[in-house]
């Protein structure tokens, strides 16, 4: 059978066995990972405590754009403990993993995996990294795009959060830009614009307003038509050029990049540890 490479890796970080011996092992056991540390501790390989079986649920967001504002990555690098995500040796070492993917222009934290770092694989240096501090260390998400417009970037105090926004036109006032990326930091929009919120969510809400609206007396066909007025606050709480800026509760968000002559917002990455939102 097929062993993939992730397999090899989540092996590797399991039992610290090399990766070439990981592979024969999954090999010869038909991917099944138990039989594989068995088969690997029956050829006298020191295998380490299962941490793979752990929750790394700490560790920091980290975002890098180019300098005319066209190319960016971004990760999320996990460990187990805040203490270790605010050690400078983990977060030397998170840098130069942003540094690869975004060099490498990587697809995905496994396409990352396989990347070329000191001489070896960012796979092993996160398996030696597991080995030396005694947690947990993974490479949950990462990201590389490029654009005809201009990114920015927000990283809220603590890394656990962070924002890449796409502008549709270069970027001249770099504060304005990231007030808005901001913005999607503390609201977390679902979407940039009413036409790219998913119909089934639309379907949803009008069914909800139109349900507590007869559930307060009001005739079905007056329901029907009342709940697209509360569809149209649904957007402004929920779509990013809709809604109001935080800033200014007066004007949306559309209203603010228009008056401050800066390109609307196209797309947006909003990464949190442990989930993502992207629109």
């Amino acid at each position: 059978m097929s062993i993939s490479a992730k397999d090899v890796a989540k092996l590797r970080e399991m039992t610290g066995a090399g990766m070439m011996d990981c592979k024969k092992a999954l090999t010869e056991t038909n991917g099944d990972m138990d039989a594989a540390v068995e088969f690997l501790r029956k050829k006298g390989q020191q295998v380490s405590e299962k941490r793979a079986d752990r929750e790394a649920n700490q560790g920091l967001i980290m975002i890098h754009i180019s300098d005319d504002h066209k190319a960016a990555a971004a990760i999320e690098i996990n460990c187990e403990t805040d203490f270790v995500a605010r050690n400078d040796d983990f977060q030397q070492k998170a840098q130069a993993f942003l540094e690869t993917a975004f060099n490498e222009k990587v697809s995905s934290s496994d396409d990352l995996l396989t990347k070329a770092f000191d001489g070896r694989t960012v796979a092993d240096a996160l398996t030696d990294m597991t080995g030396a501090i005694g947690e947990k260390i993974q490479i949950s998400r990462a990201i590389y795009a490029t654009t005809d417009g201009g990114f920015i970037d927000y990283i809220h105090p603590g890394a656990q959060l962070g924002v890449l926004a796409e502008f549709d036109g270069s970027i001249t006032n770099v504060d304005v830009a990231r007030d808005v990326a901001m913005q999607v930091a503390a609201m977390n929009p679902i979407s940039v614009n009413r036409d790219s919120v998913d119909g089934d969510v639309i379907q949803k809400e009008l069914e909800i307003a139109k349900e507590q609206l007869i559930n307060e007396g009001k005739p079905a066909e007056i329901a029907e038509k009342a709940a697209q007025g509360k569809l149209r606050r649904f957007y402004e709480e929920r779509v990013l050029l809709e809604q109001k800026f935080v800033k200014d509760n007066g004007i949306s968000v559309k209203e603010y990049l228009e008056q401050n002559g800066t390109p609307l917002v196209t797309k947006f990455h909003r990464l949190q540890l442990g989930e993502t939102n992207e629109a």
